[in-house]
């Protein structure tokens, strides 16, 4: 098992807590679940990739910033995580 940490917009993190309080259970637990499906059902074909990144809104200027920011040394190193 890998561990993966996902930062979620104030919406999307409050949609998720209002699920998991509806299922009684902890938002990790439906995210990992939500994840899961999403990822059973996506097609690895690199066309249908970059489509599906390219529909992620902000995608490309977070991707940008977290270069700059590892550039600048604005980053922890996995090892002190």
């Amino acid at each position: 098992m890998e561990r993966l940490n996902i930062t979620l917009d104030d919406e999307q993190a409050e949609k998720l807590s209002r699920l998991a309080d509806r299922m009684h259970v902890q938002p990790g637990t439906i995210a990992r679940s939500l994840l899961s499906s999403a990822l059973d059902e996506t097609d690895a074909d690199a066309r249908n990739v970059v489509a599906l990144l390219d529909g992620i809104p902000g995608a490309h200027e977070r991707a940008q910033l977290g270069l700059r920011q590892a550039k600048s040394g604005e980053t922890v190193p996995l090892s002190e995580l």
